[in-house]
């Protein structure tokens, strides 16, 4: 096994290697320790059978897109800009070896698959096909689902597949980041026999969703806003080449606001939350996955998703999609633009966009993730910023009571009225009521 574990190794013996694989499966499914069997089992399989633990063994992938609604979908998705780029590079070789190539959007679902027509026919069996979903919750353990829900690049040997209809194959995938953002667009993917679990073949994907990244960087679709601060669609053309069409506000308030051509929509709580995580999923979720971004309860059915759904749609109509659930027409939004700002370490943008904590009373897990990161990683950037003017900002607008920043303002301060607030506040903050006669302004915190 090689040391970073991302890349399998099939040994001299394919077979023999499937099959020692294949034992330690039985004896994880048998609730016996996966580790200390042999052949050892690599730390990413291992925790990817436990993500799938429970799941059934003999279903297959189920197919959520089809038709029309296939082809609209796909040709609306970022992905499609590099489509072409990605056949020429990893389509072209799966066809020669007569292994196939796959684009999965973020959610695991197969846009593209294509490559020797002898593997489709063989990969038709198993529900991979387009329009499948193949993220681990639905497929099990394999490269396209694994490499997203680790969000690296990943090969997947034979019985390291979750499920025996899958364990023929070998495949190697890697994700596809947004250049802006660093959300996950999707995943491109290379399947076939043993002959894919070669060094080669992980390479090969990896350089791929790279190159993927790079053109979609450069390409005319993004442009740069707000003094460089912010990258934000283009208007004109593609799936990101449309400019937002409505503003969703949901920082520092319980009920969200939807914003379109002057008139301003407010929804109840859980309606919010419906739009807020389908503005995080513009590639769509299935109803399953919708219902997992709503509530904690896992026994919530996807039948209560389908009556909120449609009670939204009676709002807003056609811009709530169905098959998947998705915003039909691109949007912005404030806490995505706070978001975007820090991963791109624009903290001044990220700090004048944020207004308050995402839904702050939603218990939504989605929502609670992205808030949490959201407020986290804002407050540790300014925490971190050594700026007093960033500083005084976080404490005036969010963080009055917030000791850590009075703290670090203290020192960034030249003697002067404010500095002798903060440290007042820092006393206060501290449940120092009595300052020693004679004392310098701010002898107490040293």
């Amino acid at each position: 096994m090689t040391s970073d574990g991302w890349l399998a190794e099939a040994g001299p013996d394919p077979a023999e290697t499937a099959r020692g694989i294949a034992r330690a499966k039985d004896a994880f499914l048998s609730g016996e320790e996966v580790r200390g069997t042999e052949p050892r089992v690599r730390p990413v399989v291992a925790q990817s059978w436990q993500r799938c633990a429970g799941l059934d063994l003999a279903e297959n992938a189920p197919v959520t897109l089809t038709g029309g609604e296939l082809e609209s979908y796909r040709a609306e998705h970022p992905l499609s800009l590099v489509v072409e780029l990605l056949r020429e590079l990893v389509g072209s070789v799966a066809e020669d070896g007569k292994h196939l190539m796959a684009i999965s959007d973020a959610s695991g679902r197969l846009l593209w698959v294509e490559g020797h027509a002898w593997a489709r026919r063989r990969a038709e069996g198993m529900n991979f096909v387009e329009g499948a979903v193949w993220d681990e919750a639905s497929a099990g353990t394999n490269a396209p689902g694994t490499a997203l829900a680790v969000d690296h690049a990943v090969q997947i040997f034979s019985a390291e597949h979750f499920r025996p209809a899958v364990q023929a194959w070998t495949c190697a995938a890697a994700p596809i980041h947004d250049p802006v953002t660093g959300r996950i667009l999707g995943i491109v993917d290379v399947t076939g026999g043993d002959i894919v679990a070669h060094p080669h073949s992980l390479a090969l994907v990896n350089a791929a969703a790279k190159a993927a990244e790079a053109l979609l960087a450069a390409s005319p679709v993004w442009r740069r806003e707000f003094g460089g601060a912010l990258w934000v669609p283009e208007q004109g053309g593609g799936p990101a080449r449309c400019g937002a069409t409505a503003r969703l506000l949901a920082l520092g308030r319980d009920q969200a606001v939807l914003v379109q051509q002057g008139r301003e929509t407010r929804f109840n709580r859980r309606h919010s939350e419906i739009l807020v995580i389908l503005a995080q999923h513009p590639e769509g979720l299935t109803g399953d996955q919708l219902a997992a971004a709503l509530y904690d309860d896992d026994t919530a059915a996807e039948a209560t998703v389908r009556v909120e759904v449609a009670r939204l749609r009676r709002v807003l109509g056609a811009l709530v999609g169905s098959r998947p659930y998705r915003l039909t027409a691109p949007i912005s939004a404030d806490f995505l633009d706070v978001a975007r700002a820090l991963r791109a370490k624009h903290l001044e943008a990220a700090l004048s966009a944020y207004s308050g904590s995402l839904l702050p009373r939603s218990e939504a897990p989605s929502v609670l993730t992205e808030r949490h990161w959201i407020d986290a990683r804002l407050r540790t950037a300014v925490l971190e910023s050594g700026s007093a003017p960033l500083l005084d900002d976080w404490l005036e607008r969010c963080g009055p009571e917030d000791l850590d920043a009075w703290e670090r303002l203290v020192p960034l301060l030249p003697p002067s009225v404010r500095r002798a607030e903060a440290v007042a506040e820092v006393r206060r903050l501290r449940g120092e009521t009595r300052i020693r006669p004679h004392a310098p302004a701010d002898a107490t915190l040293r």
